[in-house]
């Protein structure tokens, strides 16, 4: 056998074994990652929603908010009372071999966490499932158990093998029909395009193939400085958003820590012996405060979250815009007044449109809260304009304005024309950035004009019903 012919043999056999081992590889690592990223956002998610199941108040609609929490968040979800006895559960198919009460010994483990979710995850369970005791709750809940098929987190594995596959059996019939049909020919630029691509694996992506031929190889260098060129701009890209996401982490971090701080300092306070009754009820209120605070940063964060990934964010049905007014105006009327403006809806009129009802109450209610907050003297006005086969709706105020540096930047995530006020009033800095959202996702945009020292001007358009 020529030295040649050897050549082309050996390299076959380890660019077999190397995609073989590199493929299998890849797929067993891109699944462990996939679970580890879904439990750690099980375990956040556990977390949320005790938060949220703790909040509901004990009336006629409790169940129904356990559903549609279960829904919107597609996690199996029991409840449990304050004995371990399961009382509701979604769906109930789902909980047919669970059993009904939880036993004493997880019991003793979720008062040890003290509020700390528990997670169960064997290799044997084809779920992740989550306990989480819910401390002082507004209802009769007091454990909560979800669950979902550890699946969820695998779908992404079987199209990413499927192309690891096809790359490998296409890279290894490539190569035996290339080496033994022009292993003369191809000896030495297999070498050179070898070179090229192991520099380029490597990282360094201004490397460029000069090879000058006609044929399949010249082709090959073509496409392997194509690919060099792609993976430089996916390169760039992928900083910027590394960049992005690193911000928007530190963002929240900063956010966070700020109110954890001050519940710190409140609950160091509480502990002090003869703190008299009064500075108790302040502390408690302080904390109270930032609790809520923290609470509605991750309600914002979970509402970008969807209208950046949730195709179904967008719920749409018809109602009256008035009557939306009115409800935000009833709402906000009492803080209005406790602060002595006045809050003018008297520019509205009936009005049909289709949109998400609750997503568009919480556009106004931003705007609305945020007229307020920033407003010391004078008022709040809520108006409707008719402009064709569309309603202007406008949330007017005679406020402090926002200087022209800051319209550019003003709905972008965590961004504050005056960050300690914005603190000290209790925002999340992500209001703004929800009611984008929330109008891009209506294929509508906010606008906004303002001048300092006379107020600002937030308006947008939904299209009327006929």
């Amino acid at each position: 056998m020529k030295i040649r012919s050897k050549l082309a043999w050996t390299y076959v056999i380890l660019l077999v074994i190397g995609i073989i081992t590199i493929s299998a590889y890849s797929i067993l690592t891109i699944r462990s990652f996939l679970l580890e990223e879904g439990i750690e956002q099980f375990e956040k998610d556990a977390l949320s929603m005790a938060l949220a199941t703790g909040s509901f108040k004990e009336d006629e609609q409790f169940g129904s908010k356990i559903v549609g929490l279960a829904e919107l968040s597609n996690y199996e979800v029991a409840v449990y009372d304050r004995t371990g006895d399961r009382f509701l559960t979604f769906p109930e198919e789902a909980f047919e071999n669970v059993a009904t009460s939880l036993d004493n010994s997880l019991l003793a483990e979720l008062e040890k966490r003290d509020g700390e979710p528990i997670i169960e995850n064997t290799e044997t369970s084809p779920k992740l499932i989550s306990y989480v005791d819910l401390g002082d709750s507004d209802n009769s809940a007091q454990y909560l158990r979800i669950s979902q098929d550890k699946s969820q987190y695998y779908a992404a594995v079987a199209s990413i093998r499927h192309i690891i596959y096809a790359g490998m059996f296409f890279s290894i019939a490539a190569v035996i029909v290339v080496s033994f049909l022009f292993a003369r020919y191809i000896a030495a630029p297999i070498l050179h395009l070898n070179a090229a691509a192991l520099d380029i694996a490597r990282g360094n992506l201004d490397r460029k193939i000069d090879l000058k031929r006609n044929d399949e190889f010249g082709t090959l260098a073509d496409s392997l400085n194509h690919m060099a060129r792609t993976l430089r701009a996916d390169n760039e890209k992928l900083k910027k958003l590394n960049m992005k996401q690193s911000q928007f982490f530190a963002d929240i971090t900063h956010e966070v820590r700020n109110p954890l701080h001050t519940i710190s300092g409140a609950l160091e306070m509480l502990e002090l012996e003869n703190l008299p009754p009064e500075k108790k009820k302040q502390y408690m209120v302080t904390a109270q405060k930032q609790i809520k605070r923290v609470a509605r940063l991750f309600e914002d964060i979970k509402t970008l979250q969807r209208y950046d990934f949730d195709e179904s964010f967008i719920n749409r049905k018809d109602f009256d815009l008035n009557d939306l007014v009115k409800e935000v105006e009833h709402a906000y009327q009492p803080i209005a007044h406790k602060k002595g403006l006045e809050l003018d809806t008297s520019h509205t009129f009936s009005c049909k449109v289709n949109a998400d009802p609750d997503k568009i109450e919480q556009v106004l209610d931003n705007l609305i809260s945020n007229g307020i907050k920033y407003t010391q003297a004078g008022k709040v006005e809520v108006s409707f304009e008719k402009q064709g086969e569309v309603v202007e709706i406008s949330v007017r105020d005679t406020g402090t304005g926002i200087g022209r540096e800051h319209l550019d930047r003003l709905f972008d995530r965590f961004y504050r024309t005056d960050k300690a006020r914005s603190r000290d009033k209790g925002g999340t800095g992500l209001g703004l950035s929800v009611v984008k959202g929330i109008l891009n996702a209506h294929q509508t945009d906010i606008k906004v004009e303002s001048e300092v020292g006379k107020g600002s001007r937030f308006y947008f358009n939904l299209p009327i019903l006929n």
